[in-house]
């Protein structure tokens, strides 16, 4: 199973958490929200086999955090993943707008310099302006956009330019998230649980959730559910051949 965007420093249990995902042999992409949280996040994947970790800085902190960009930098060069970062144009966000477009355009124009990452990027409200700063750094790396949520149309667009999706349970819940599932490139499809974030009727998602986007994956892609899982490694292979070196 693959859990290709989860916040595993972030559970209560999360040592526990870790140790089960070991234990059922998960990859997993622990994302971090923000540059202090990487030696602590890093170090819970430590002699782990499957386990990697984002640097990344939340676009909802962008305005808090902005200060801890040096440290970003610092540590850029440890990984390969960067997340979780991209923009927010929910209401609420809107304001530090300008901070959200500093940030995320310090972290693509540093992951182009440093030869392209893999990053795991948040869009909510906000695809067209995501795929705009994508395109002015080409070379960042490969977007992964997690939880999609915007227009057809939109989704079109990201497509086009190369975008990755990952998705999980809780967005394959919903009509809408379905429907955009049904139109994603079945090579460019990873699952995620957002966890724990992400729930499903009250309950935080666990990165093992992952199975539950699987089955819903092999209902849209009309696949065995195995078939299904194996398409999504498969997936997961191309996408780090991409970054070898």
């Amino acid at each position: 199973m693959i859990d290709f965007h989860c916040h595993l420093d972030l559970y209560p249990n999360f040592v526990a958490v870790k140790d089960e995902c070991v234990r059922r042999g998960m990859y997993v992409l622990s994302v971090t929200t923000t540059p202090s949280a990487w030696k602590g996040t890093s170090a819970l994947a430590l002699h782990t086999a499957r386990i990697r970790t984002g640097i990344g800085l939340h676009p909802q902190l962008a305005y808090e955090r902005r200060n801890e960009l040096d440290l970003f930098d610092s540590y850029l060069n440890e990984t390969r993943y960067v997340g979780e970062v991209g923009l927010d144009g929910s209401p609420e966000f809107r304001k530090h707008w300008e901070s959200q477009v500093y940030v995320f355009n310090h972290v693509l124009r540093m992951c182009q310099q440093a030869g392209g990452r893999i990053l795991s990027i948040h869009s909510r409200r906000a695809v067209r302006p995501v795929l705009l700063h994508l395109e002015k750094y080409p070379k960042a790396g490969t977007a992964v956009l997690h939880w999609f949520s915007g227009s057809l149309t939109e989704l079109e667009a990201a497509i086009t330019l190369g975008c990755w999706f990952s998705v999980g349970p809780a967005m394959l819940s919903s009509r809408k998230g379905r429907a955009i599932a049904a139109q994603l490139p079945k090579e460019r499809v990873l699952t995620e649980s957002d966890g724990p974030f992400a729930q499903i009727n009250g309950q935080s998602l666990k990165p093992w959730d992952v199975e539950t986007a699987v089955r819903e994956l092999a209902a849209i892609w009309s696949l065995r559910e195995s078939e299904a899982e194996q398409h999504i490694k498969s997936n997961l292979k191309s996408l780090l051949m991409l970054h070898e070196g």
